[in-house]
């Protein structure tokens, strides 16, 4: 078997540049951490609905069917930990808090909205997978 050799621009990167990138695939990468946010069934979501609007909890509640209170706050504090979402909370009586997709969180929407567009798109078919699959 013949040898190939690497270019230096294809070489194993440093840590220094993995750490900048981030490495999905290590266990102690932060970005995991982000994906677990961002992907998860409510951040997916949540991203969807914010994305180019701004929202009070009550509405993203009732749009979000099957989301708890207590998963949509939390879903809503990892986004907003992550610099995903905006929180903007008024000092009115009763509380009127708004929530909206900051720059970076806009662009994840985006990536969002393909795999959403992808898996709509692709439900008969998968359908049809698990009527073939469960007919055998």
């Amino acid at each position: 078997m013949k040898k190939v050799k690497v270019a230096p621009a294809q070489e194993a990167a440093t840590l220094s540049e993995k750490m900048r990138r981030g490495d999905l695939l290590s266990a102690a990468c932060p970005s995991r951490a982000i994906m677990k946010h961002i992907t998860s069934r409510w951040g997916v979501l949540v991203l969807l609905v914010l994305e180019g609007e701004t929202r009070r909890f009550s509405e993203l509640r009732r749009l979000i069917g099957g989301v708890s209170e207590r998963m949509l706050a939390q879903t809503l504090q990892w986004l907003e930990a992550d610099g995903l979402v905006n929180r903007r909370a008024y000092e009115v009586v009763p509380p009127h808090v708004e929530y909206s997709l900051t720059p970076l969180g806009q662009q994840a929407a985006h990536k969002v909205r393909d795999l959403a567009d992808w898996i709509e798109g692709s439900v008969p078919a998968i359908m049809q997978h698990w009527n073939n699959t469960s007919a055998s």
